[in-house]
C-alpha cells in the first residue's frame, strides 16, 4: 500500500525529470512507481525482482541507470546498513518527510521510524557545535520483535 505522502513524491520526481530534459519512458515510470508505494529502503536487486514479479518488466541495466539518475537528482538517496548492499530510498522536499531506520542483527530486516524529540536534539546539537547541518542519517542496530528472546 503506498504512504500518502506516495503521489506527491512521484509528482516531484516526475516534475524533476522533466525539468532535466527527462523523457518519461517505461522502464523509469515502472521504477519510480514502484518506489512510490514502499514505506523504506529497497536494494536494486529487490526493485529488480519486484518489478519481475509484477506486470511490468524491466531489464537489469534499465534499473541500474533509473537508480543513478535519481540519486544524481536527488530524487533518491542511498542506504547504507553496514552489509555492503546499498538501498535506495525516496527524498522528499525539504521538510516534507524524513525517518530514521531500525536494522535487525538477526534477520535483516529494516524498520522506519520517526521521532520529533530526535530531530530536536539533533538540531540542539549542530547549534551547539556551530555546524550548518545539512541532514542526516540515524541508524539503530539491535533485534527486531520477531528475533529478540521473549520478555520474562
Amino acid at each position: 500500500m503506498a504512504s500518502t505522502e506516495a503521489p506527491r513524491w512521484t509528482a516531484y520526481a516526475n516534475e524533476r525529470l522533466a525539468g532535466e530534459g527527462y523523457r518519461r519512458g517505461g522502464g523509469r515510470a515502472a521504477v519510480i512507481d514502484l518506489l512510490d508505494a514502499q514505506e523504506c529502503a529497497l536494494s536494486a536487486q529487490e526493485i529488480e525482482d519486484r518489478l519481475r514479479e509484477g506486470e511490468r518488466r524491466v531489464g537489469r541495466a534499465t534499473v541500474y541507470r533509473v537508480l543513478d539518475e535519481l540519486v544524481e537528482l536527488h530524487l533518491l538517496s542511498k542506504v547504507e546498513i553496514g552489509d555492503g548492499v546499498a538501498r535506495f530510498e525516496r527524498v522528499f522536499p525539504e521538510g516534507t518527510h524524513h525517518h530514521h531506520h531500525f536494522v535487525c542483527r538477526d534477520c535483516g530486516r529494516l524498520i522506519p521510524f520517526e521521532d520529533d524529540e530526535l530531530e530536536r536534539v539533533l538540531r540542539r546539537i549542530a547549534r551547539r557545535e556551530g555546524v550548518a547541518m545539512d541532514g542526516h542519517d540515524v541508524t539503530l542496530r539491535g533485534r527486531c520483535p520477531d528475533c529478540a528472546p521473549a520478555a520474562g
